[in-house]
């Protein structure tokens, strides 16, 4: 949970600094463990569309965005 803190901390003091996936959409990827933050910006605000296993099923949060 202090990770995925970290994680949302850092995403909302620069949404913008993160690696886009595709249209509008963006990942931050977790250091200690194998997850992805995927997320979007709507003006200030940020919507996390999924907390995202690194390497199982992936892609499988597509159909939330």
């Amino acid at each position: 949970m202090q990770e995925l803190d970290h994680a949302v901390g850092s995403i909302a003091e620069s949404p913008s600094r993160w690696s886009q996936r595709g249209e509008g959409i963006r990942c931050y990827v977790m250091q200690r463990f194998p997850f992805l933050v995927v997320y979007r910006e709507f003006g200030e605000k940020v919507q996390v569309i999924a907390v995202a296993h690194g390497r199982r099923r992936p892609g499988y949060w597509k159909v939330r965005s």
